[in-house]
């Protein structure tokens, strides 16, 4: 951790910029009192996009009612109702 003045981080804003970014915090104090912390910014999340697999696959007509009996089978036995 490195603490700096504000006259020193005017001048040598590059430097501690690129401490920060190398992981390093930085604090800029007034007086000998610590104001702010510099950190890096962590980069943004890819956003996810709607509708990426469109066209990719195809959803059986009968996907709500697909393994019925075989699923019935499971829960109640071969004799189920």
């Amino acid at each position: 951790m490195t603490t700096v003045n504000i006259h020193e981080a005017k001048t040598h804003l590059s430097r501690l910029i690129a401490q920060a970014t190398a992981g390093e915090e930085v604090i800029i104090a007034k007086s000998g009192k610590p104001l702010v912390k510099m950190v890096p910014v962590e980069p943004p999340k890819p956003q996810r996009r709607i509708g990426g697999l469109e066209g990719q696959f195809e959803v059986p007509e009968d996907f709500d009612t697909m393994f019925e009996k075989e699923i019935e089978e499971m829960f109640y036995g071969e004799d189920s109702p």
